[in-house]
C-alpha cells in the first residue's frame, strides 16, 4: 500500500509554469512524509489563477525554481507509484520539465479520479472532480493548496482500496479496464462525437479558442476520443477551454480572445474551468491514448473511434 500523492498549483494556463509542489509519501496506509514547496516560475502569473489559490509573485519572490528543485523531486518519485487526480498535475511536471531542460521523473502513475470512477457508482460519470469524491468518502480538505490536494488523492485511494478489496498493484490494473467490465458503455445514447463514455476525461465540456497547430476537427477528435464533449461556445456548461499556444505567448495574460474573457467571467462567479493551452492538452491526449492502447491490448474493449473525419 505504498505509494507518492502529488498535486501542482500553476501561475498562467501554460502548465509548465508551476508555482507550487505539494506531495505525501504513504507508507502502509499511514502517512509517512511530506514535502510542499513554492516554486519561481520564472514566469508571470495570470490574476485568474492566484484568485484561485492565492499565490503571487510576492509569495514566490526567493523561492527555487523548478531546475533547482529537480533534483529533489527525482528522490521523492524515483521508482513509486505516483497518485494524482486527473492527468493535469502529471502533464505539468512532464511539461516543467521538458521547459528546463530536466529529466522527467522515472516513476508509475496512477490517476485517482479513474480509481473514483471504478469504486462509487455515483462519480462513475460524473462529479468525480476532487472536492466531490472528498464529499463522498467524508473528507475535509483545503482545496488548490498543493500538499492539502495530494492528502485529499492519497485519501481517495485509500478510501477505494478499502472499499474494494484491491491493493495498489491490483488498481494499476484496475484503471487500464473499462469502468463497467460488463459493459461498453453506460446506459443511454450509443457513443457520439460527444464523448467517448470510457475516456478518462468524459464529463468534460471542453471549447477551443484561437489558433491551433492542428486542424480544430482533429483537435476535436482528440477530445471526443478522451471522453470530452466538445461545444463551440464557452457556457456555464464548460469545464475545459483550450487556447492557441501562440495566443498565451502573445498576450500574456492581455487582451484576451472573448471565448477566454467569458470563461473568466464565469471562473470568478465559481465556475469549475479549467484554461489548458493547446500543447498541454496534446499532451493529456497522448497518456491518455497510451491507457487506451493498454486497455485495448488486454482485449477488455473495442477501439472506439470518432464517427466524424476531417475534409481531405
Amino acid at each position: 500500500m505504498d505509494f507518492v500523492a502529488i498535486d501542482v498549483e500553476t501561475a498562467n494556463s501554460d502548465m509548465a509554469s508551476i508555482c507550487q509542489i505539494g506531495l505525501v509519501k504513504c507508507e502502509n496506509g499511514s502517512f509517512a512524509e511530506e514535502w510542499k514547496t513554492y516554486v519561481d516560475p520564472e514566469d508571470y502569473f495570470d490574476g485568474f489563477n492566484v484568485h484561485i489559490h492565492g499565490i503571487d509573485e510576492s509569495v514566490v519572490a526567493g523561492a527555487p525554481t523548478f531546475p533547482e528543485l529537480a533534483e529533489t523531486l527525482h528522490a521523492h518519485l524515483k521508482g513509486q507509484v505516483v497518485v494524482c487526480h486527473t492527468h493535469f498535475d502529471r502533464v505539468a511536471v512532464s511539461q516543467a520539465a521538458q521547459r528546463n531542460h530536466t529529466c522527467v521523473p522515472e516513476c508509475t502513475w496512477l490517476d485517482s479520479a479513474r480509481v473514483a470512477r471504478r469504486t462509487w457508482k455515483q462519480c462513475a460519470w460524473c462529479g468525480y472532480g476532487l472536492s466531490d469524491v472528498c464529499e463522498i468518502i467524508g473528507y475535509k480538505f483545503k482545496h488548490h493548496d498543493a500538499l492539502e490536494d495530494a492528502k485529499a488523492a492519497a485519501h481517495v485511494l485509500l478510501a477505494a482500496i478499502h472499499e474494494s478489496g484491491l491493493d495498489v498493484a491490483a488498481w494499476l490494473k484496475r484503471v487500464r479496464h473499462p469502468i463497467d467490465p460488463s459493459h461498453g458503455s453506460p446506459s443511454g445514447p450509443a457513443i457520439r462525437r460527444d464523448g467517448n463514455p470510457e475516456g478518462a476525461l468524459y464529463g468534460e465540456v471542453l471549447v477551443f479558442t484561437g489558433a491551433l497547430e492542428i486542424r480544430r476537427c482533429e483537435a476535436a477528435d482528440l477530445a471526443a476520443a478522451m471522453g470530452c464533449q466538445v461545444d463551440s461556445g464557452v457556457t456555464k456548461k464548460t469545464t475545459l477551454l483550450v487556447v492557441g499556444d501562440q495566443d498565451v505567448k502573445k498576450l500574456a495574460g492581455h487582451e484576451k480572445s472573448s471565448k477566454r474573457r467569458k470563461a473568466e467571467e464565469l471562473i470568478a462567479k465559481g465556475a469549475s474551468i479549467r484554461i489548458l493551452k493547446e500543447s498541454d492538452f496534446r499532451e493529456l491526449a497522448r497518456f491518455s491514448n497510451e491507457l487506451d492502447a493498454q486497455e485495448e491490448s488486454n482485449g477488455e474493449r473495442p477501439i472506439l473511434r470518432s464517427q466524424h473525419r476531417c475534409a481531405r
